[in-house]
């Protein structure tokens, strides 16, 4: 499938969200996203499809939070029904499919100085701090496994997402 794609601007409130989006924006994430446009700018347009949010609605909850009265989007018009739902749900799953090279991250989040990075969703444990970017190498040959009780379904998905994000191999399963 061969396209160009055209960003537009658009009025906020020409677009709807998808009401079954499965993807979670819990507030704290939303806030992230609203820190993150306001240090460097909405840098990433809203796929649109017959005026339906398709993905990026954790971006257009930020812009509304942030009073915003139009947002960048581009439109997936050409999609089938069917390659819409495919392609939101994939787009929200392949970038939890990996995690980070710890040795870069920690080299890149070293030379930013002036960004609050933790406002943008990296802990401090994640900030490689001088003198501290060296991990100690562990061999371990058995498997491990350690269980988090969520209070909410919401704060089950959040937590996989987040360890996921952080490289480790997650399972959910219920007591």
């Amino acid at each position: 499938m061969e396209q160009k794609l055209k960003v537009e601007y658009v009025p906020i409130d020409s677009i709807k969200p998808y009401k079954r989006n499965a993807k979670l924006h819990p507030d704290e994430q939303v806030e992230q996203i609203c820190n993150s446009i306001k240090e460097t700018g909405f840098n990433d347009p809203i796929g649109v499809w017959k005026n339906e949010v398709c993905e990026g609605h954790g971006r257009l909850l930020a812009a509304k939070k942030l009073g915003m009265k139009e947002v960048p989007i581009i439109r997936l018009d050409e999609l089938t029904d069917e390659q819409r739902r495919a392609y939101a749900l994939a787009h929200n799953k392949l970038t939890m499919n990996s995690g980070f090279d710890i040795e870069l991250l920690d080299m890149e989040l070293a030379e930013i100085e002036t960004i609050d990075m933790q406002l943008l969703g990296f802990d401090e444990k994640e900030e490689a701090q001088p003198g501290t970017s060296e991990r100690k190498e562990v061999e371990i040959n058995d498997d491990y496994c350690i269980t988090i009780e969520c209070e909410t379904e919401e704060e089950l998905q959040e937590t996989f997402e987040k360890l996921q994000s952080e490289g480790y191999k997650c399972k959910i399963s219920t007591l």
